[in-house]
């Protein structure tokens, strides 16, 4: 069971207290209930730590090394002026810490976009800022050989030689949280400017394409409910891209606000990696969360047709076709759902937002026989809200015996590691 010591108390007096709390007295009779895997802490204070998204490949393919961010404050927008440090923590060498470079490009849900790149056995990648621009610095961990490029990513392709980017500019404004302080967005007055939009990076020349501007994209019909279509006062942004497994393809969110109402609505596009051949997979308004299962299927938190009550749903790419995963069981609320690697995606990772408890559960849901398991449930204090909250947001090493995530359940957030290989088998 996951220790619940908050940041802002003093753990002696706390733990003396424990007893006398209902959500410690929950939590205690919760473990004694189940049978947890095996859990540690693989970064320590007094600085923080959390990783990248949940999307991102964190280990290295030996399964061995785990890179993730170092911070000395929490609980605040970043500035132009707050540096992260990045590392990576051996988790067979008594989790050592190597400082591997900074970043002034980040924030708190998806750090500096800091992995290691895909097809290659030693390189990692991380967004910067370098004076007026984002850069991104590609290292070989090995050798010590440092290159950067002078655009950042967002997503690296399965042979690492190419990126898609949204503005990260304009994300700091519609989406703190998602963005990079430090460059103010030119386009802040303009709600489908054609300048700016989804970009495309060669990652060994750092040449950059704009492949889809926002003038673009609001020229396509919203084909979902009238009440959430956007108007001619809506501001536009693109968010989370990703690209499928044999990088022929990929997909990203399509977001807007509406005048009068909180919030912004969402629906979600595929297309080639040059822009081309688009395609409206989830035109609804309600996505959340997503990932690729294969080359062709998308599996997300989204609203299910026709109803377009939200669900965990399979989308097949350019199709109609859509099947609901987990009903009841797993479609407890949204989470960062991914398929376990090397389970010929029968399994799924998710993890679950703060309960009533304020436990984050981190959970695994076989698909074949409907079976739930959880893995731990991490105490996130009230203080951790908004932009600066920590989910979990777990991830599975690359033979998918591993989980890894991030939790501020004892004194602020840093990484922990779960072995699910008997889970698995």
């Amino acid at each position: 069971m996951a220790a619940i010591v908050p940041h802002h108390s003093g753990r002696r007096s706390f733990l003396r207290s424990l007893a006398s709390l209902p959500l410690a007295g929950f939590a205690l009779a919760r473990a004694a209930e189940e049978k947890l895997p095996p859990c540690r802490a693989i970064t320590h204070g007094p600085k923080f730590h959390w990783r990248a998204y949940y999307d991102k490949l964190l280990f290295d393919p030996t399964n061995r090394l785990v890179v993730c961010n170092e911070v000395d404050f929490e609980g605040r927008s970043p500035t132009a002026d707050d540096v992260i440090r990045v590392g990576m923590v051996d988790t067979s060498d008594g989790d050592k810490w190597t400082e591997l470079g900074s970043s002034r490009a980040w924030n708190w849900q998806q750090g500096c976009m800091l992995q290691w790149v895909p097809g290659s056995k030693s390189e990692v990648a991380w967004n910067d800022r370098e004076g007026d621009h984002f850069v991104c610095h590609i290292l070989d961990v090995k050798s010590g050989k440092k290159r950067s490029l002078p655009n950042p990513f967002y997503c690296l392709s399965p042979d690492g030689r190419w990126a898609v980017a949204p503005d990260f500019r304009r994300l700091n404004d519609t989406r703190p949280g998602y963005g990079y302080t430090g460059i103010p967005d030119p386009n802040f007055n303009v709600l489908a400017p054609d300048n700016a939009g989804i970009w495309r990076m060669d990652m060994r020349t750092g040449k950059q394409t704009l492949i889809f501007p926002f003038s673009e994209v609001v020229k396509i019909p919203f084909a979902g409910p009238a009440e959430l279509a956007f108007k001619p006062e809506s501001k536009h942004w693109f968010n989370h891209l990703l690209i499928n497994t044999n990088g022929t393809r990929f997909f990203f969110l399509h977001r807007w606000t509406l005048p009068g109402r909180r919030g912004f609505f969402t629906r979600a596009f595929t297309a080639r990696p040059d822009g081309t051949d688009l395609y409206q997979l989830i035109p609804n308004g309600k996505v959340s969360h997503f990932v690729w299962r294969d080359a062709k299927h998308i599996t997300a938190f989204a609203g299910h047709p026709p109803t377009n009550e939200w669900k965990f749903c399979i989308f097949e790419d350019k199709t109609h076709n859509v099947e609901v995963i987990g009903e009841g069981v797993l479609n407890r609320g949204d989470g960062h759902i991914t398929h376990v690697p090397c389970t010929h995606n029968q399994w799924v990772l998710n993890d679950t937002y703060p309960d009533k408890q304020r436990n984050q559960n981190v959970h695994m849901f076989h698909i074949p026989t409907q079976r739930r398991v959880e893995l731990g449930h991490f105490l996130s204090p009230k203080e951790y809200s908004g932009e600066w909250r920590c989910d979990t947001h777990p991830c599975c090493s690359r033979d998918g015996k591993k989980v890894i995530l991030d939790s501020p359940h004892n004194g602020g957030r840093q990484v922990y590691m779960i072995d699910i290989a008997e889970i698995v088998g």
